[in-house]
């Protein structure tokens, strides 16, 4: 190198030492100026600080690597990491020692039904996951009482009378935050129950755990098999030393096992309430065959469960459980919704906000027809399924989707149903050699098709939303109201007024149940004069509406 080179070099290192003096220097002088609490600064002492950093130019300095790699070996291992994350878990949740228990529990691969727990009083009359969760879950029914205060309001009003004093429910629901505190209503009113779950999959763990920590005997856990289902139902109602005098159900499986298999205990029954289409109208096959020998009442067809927990309930609904499982973007894509009935109505209405090309199938011409005037095309589903991306079903009837139609469905579609029972899509039809199936996450199943082909199954064809997400608390509230007065109304009626057939809730208690909820709104009702009730022909505190009024 020339001297004038080393010279020059020799000036660049001079240069760059003083600049990362100067940058230094800068760097203490702002830092005192802010620091100190006491120190006042004018406008151009803190003009002259900002100037010197923003014309300084930052001096490139050599990365040691060495250091770096020290920190990075300074890392956890694998093993240090899992006591690192157990840690902070743990100092973060100290509030509640259930944490830890309700997390670990979800890897026990061991069947409830092997196991032996008991409560803290020491009963031992139930089945659950993991009793040890009941904390969790009594928090996660805290949380669904704040959206039901028009159900608490009923227990709190009648909770002095006990008019289900000498009830024995036996329930078959879904179990989740929003149907405990409808079973502790019961119980508040009176009532002894002993409840399982209508869906192999809609179970909340935690919240079965609270319950039956508070002396409900509950006989449900998520993923039961079909055996460990009717297991659980037959729990319920053979036990000893305790004979059900009332059934709550959702779908009708309770009822149908009682009626054949303890047909004498059945016939003690003093009422069935049923809330959904499939359970509505296994008892009217059993009324009309001569063969229903106690009353029920149809609370699906009650005003306040259509209208509300069918329409705005699925509506809302239908949208989570489909993000959750396959995080699909709604916005043009192509979905047939089969049935236009209250839950079609909702499904429809939310995928074509979120803008959906939206089909529809439908056997009956009055539906067909309020489809068209919403805006939607009418379709047979051979017409447009290879096009389709997504099917819905929701019509309560069997084998809507067929294998045929499997076949022809494109690479990549999704496949579900928003009806009750499992029966509206063939999945029996795919559980064939040729076919694989290959579990993509909790719920959710690829099937493979010999070419490639994968259609996306979800719940393996069981209900959307209560088996892969959770549903608007503040609907169930009116559906779980509508239910508990139901039971009332059955329990309490003087012997004679209700026959041995099927009825829907009067009038007056749907009106009711309306009214209890409009508080959460601040809602104020017009009240008819007695010439406009007169006019009208009319009471003023109701009904309002004749019985054959369509809302």
């Amino acid at each position: 190198m020339s001297e004038a080179a080393t010279a020059e070099a020799k000036l660049e290192v001079k240069q760059a030492s003083k600049e990362v003096k100067e940058s230094e220097n800068v760097a203490e002088k702002y830092s005192a100026m802010t620091v100190s609490k006491n120190s006042e600064m004018n406008m151009g002492e803190l003009s002259s600080v900002f100037s010197a950093v923003a014309t300084h130019k930052p001096v490139k300095k050599q990365i040691t690597f060495v250091e770096d790699k020290q920190e990075f070996s300074r890392f956890p291992t694998k093993a240090g990491r899992r006591s690192l994350s157990r840690s902070i878990s743990q100092s973060s949740t100290d509030s509640y020692s259930s944490a830890a228990s309700y997390t670990d529990s979800s890897d026990d691969e061991t069947s409830p039904r092997d196991k032996t727990q008991v409560n803290s009083k020491g009963s031992s009359d139930f089945c659950v996951k993991n009793i040890k969760q009941a904390e969790f879950g009594r928090r996660e029914i805290e949380i669904a009482e704040q959206d039901m205060t028009a159900l608490i309001s009923l227990r709190k009003r009648a909770q002095s009378e006990k008019p289900l004093a000498g009830a024995k429910i036996v329930g078959c629901t879904h179990i989740t935050a929003q149907t405990a505190v409808l079973i502790e209503t019961l119980a508040a009113l009176g009532a002894q129950c002993r409840w399982t779950a209508c869906n192999i999959y809609s179970t909340q763990n935690e919240v079965a755990a609270a319950l039956s920590e508070t002396g409900v005997a509950v006989f449900a856990w998520k993923g039961e098999s079909e055996d460990d289902f009717w297991w659980c139902i037959d729990r319920c109602v053979n036990t000893e030393g305790w004979q059900p005098n009332m059934i709550l159900d959702d779908g009708g499986d309770l009822t149908h096992w009682m009626y054949k298999k303890y047909p004498n205990v059945f016939k003690k029954i003093r009422g069935i309430v049923e809330e959904s289409v499939t359970g509505v109208h296994r008892l009217y096959q059993l009324s009309k065959a001569g063969k229903l020998c106690v009353p029920a009442m149809n609370v699906n067809d009650s005003v306040t469960k259509q209208k509300f927990d069918n329409l705005y309930c699925c509506r809302e609904s239908i949208l989570d459980g489909l993000k959750r499982t396959t995080d699909v973007m709604f916005g043009g894509k192509q979905v047939v919704v089969c049935g236009y009935g209250e839950v079609g109505k909702g499904c429809c209405a939310a995928l074509k906000a979120l803008g959906s090309i939206v089909y529809v199938t439908e056997i009956d011409p009055i539906c067909a027809l309020q489809a068209c005037m919403d805006g939607f095309r009418v379709v047979k589903l051979n017409e447009v399924i290879r096009q389709v991306d997504i099917i819905i079903t929701c019509t309560g009837n069997k084998n809507v989707v067929t294998r045929d139609q499997l076949d022809r469905m494109k690479n990549g579609a999704i496949v579900c149903n928003m009806g009750h029972s499992n029966t509206e899509i063939d999945v029996a039809s795919l559980r064939t050699p040729e076919l694989t199936w290959e579990r993509v996450r909790s719920q959710v199943d690829h099937v493979i098709w010999p070419d490639g082909k994968r259609v996306i199954l979800l719940a393996e064809g069981r209900l959307l939303n209560l088996s892969c997400s959770t549903v608007p608390t503040f609907v169930l509230s009116i559906t779980a109201t509508t239910q508990a007065l139901a039971l009332i109304e059955l329990y309490n009626a003087p012997e004679g007024r209700y026959k041995k057939d099927v009825y829907l809730l009067p009038k007056k208690m749907d009106e009711y149940v309306a009214s209890l909820h409009l508080t959460t709104f601040d809602a104020h009702l017009t009240e008819l004069s007695d010439e406009q009730a007169k006019y009208l022909g009319l009471n003023k505190n109701g009904p309002f509406k004749p019985n054959y009024y369509r809302y």
